[in-house]
């Protein structure tokens, strides 16, 4: 049962990644290069920010990172950062080799550190986020696991009745000379198609799972999907709320470190993993730049921006308060994305059953149904 469960987590992972991630090849430069998962980067740069609080030298620091850690990609990764500083090379030029797993935000945010002296506070801010975001990640995974179990176990039970059940039974029925119900007709052809076509489907479903990641390389590919994913009921808001918290929390953090406006933006942009997110941000920046306020130009588009976020960010204009006003929008998302996940379950679970319970119900009237028209007919 674990095994399964640790199945299903990492599928879905992999999942939210492709969602609520941009999805993108890795740079030739580093295609070979060690990767840290979210966890190890968390334990890297917190251990880090430790250390340069008490003043440690940062080659110091990542040698004794190094020779402590267990991860071997992690061993591997601060062998070269600790070769490029030693070299000469400033940290955030160093761990640039590394960009795919570190993702452009920390890059942006250690060297804002780097260049403000600063550096020991922005890796702990880095953390902090890197710790929020995978919290908010394992809530959405985790409410989302029990859905995709049922929905596959209703596909798996369905299909063997289909497949390998109702074939037994329907030499019985075409024997006797009557006129079958039209639900026992069409699984009849169903049947039949997946008997002689059943591998080809099996061989289109799983080809499309796997090369989906590929498509959705694809700029438009991934734009379109993503956009109807944020269109569905209950996912759709889901996904819409992550994004909304992360760019707010990323933004507020970048102007409270007095990072000019719009080069926080361009951040923000850059480093939110959402495509459809991150065009709409790269819209505002020429208008925003003209001395456009940063409401009335996202209030362009309602459909990504909701009114709550842009009456807290004019707010926080008149007041000269943005980047508070920002981290209160973040907190109010993060605590909407806890409830719609506690509740996910309690709101989905009555409509899958009832869908299961649909199917295989349609299943035994179509073979009780037919039954009961044989024995009344042998009777008379």
């Amino acid at each position: 049962m674990n095994k399964i469960i640790l199945y299903w987590d990492n599928f879905l992972s992999a999942l939210i990644r492709v969602l609520t991630f941009r999805f993108s090849l890795p740079a030739t430069s580093s295609l070979f290069h060690s990767r840290l998962n979210t966890k190890e980067q968390i334990i890297f740069i917190k251990r880090l920010a430790m250390m340069l609080r008490a003043n440690m030298p940062i080659v110091d620091s990542l040698t004794m990172i190094r020779s402590e850690s267990a991860s071997k990609n992690l061993k591997v990764i601060s062998q070269t950062i600790i070769t490029d500083v030693s070299s000469g090379q400033t940290f955030s030029h160093a761990l640039s080799h590394y960009k795919n797993s570190f993702g452009f935000f920390v890059l942006s945010i250690i060297a804002v550190g780097e260049k403000t002296g600063t550096l020991a506070q922005s890796l702990e801010y880095i953390a902090t986020e890197l710790k929020k975001k995978q919290e908010l990640r394992k809530q959405i995974i985790g409410a989302l696991i029990y859905p995709a179990i049922i929905i596959v176990a209703t596909l798996v039970i369905t299909t063997f009745l289909i497949v390998y059940i109702f074939p037994k039974i329907v030499p019985i029925f075409l024997s006797v000379k009557t006129t079958l119900p039209w639900s026992t007709r069409f699984l009849i052809g169903l049947s039949d198609f997946l008997s002689v076509y059943g591998w080809y489907v099996l061989a289109f479903i799983v080809g499309s799972i796997v090369v989906m990641p590929f498509l959705l390389r694809v700029p438009r590919i991934e734009y379109g999907a993503t956009r109807l994913l944020l269109t569905l009921p209950v996912i759709g808001t889901l996904f819409r709320y992550f994004n909304l918290s992360q760019i707010a929390r990323t933004l507020g953090l970048l102007l409270s470190t007095d990072v000019p406006l719009l080069t926080a933006l361009d951040i923000t942009g850059r480093s939110t993993g959402n495509i459809v997110y991150r065009e709409a941000l790269a819209q505002a920046l020429p208008a925003i730049a003209m001395g456009k306020n940063i409401a009335s130009t996202l209030g362009a588009m309602p459909h990504l921006f909701p009114p709550l976020l842009l009456q807290m960010i004019q707010a926080g204009e008149r007041t000269g308060n943005v980047p508070i006003a920002l981290s209160y929008v973040s907190e109010l998302y993060e605590t909407d994305i806890r409830d719609i996940t506690r509740n996910l379950t309690t709101i989905i679970e009555p409509v899958l059953m009832l869908v299961m319970g649909l199917l295989v119900g349609f299943i035994a009237i179509s073979i009780i149904t037919p039954i009961y028209g044989i024995t009344q007919n042998l009777s008379k």
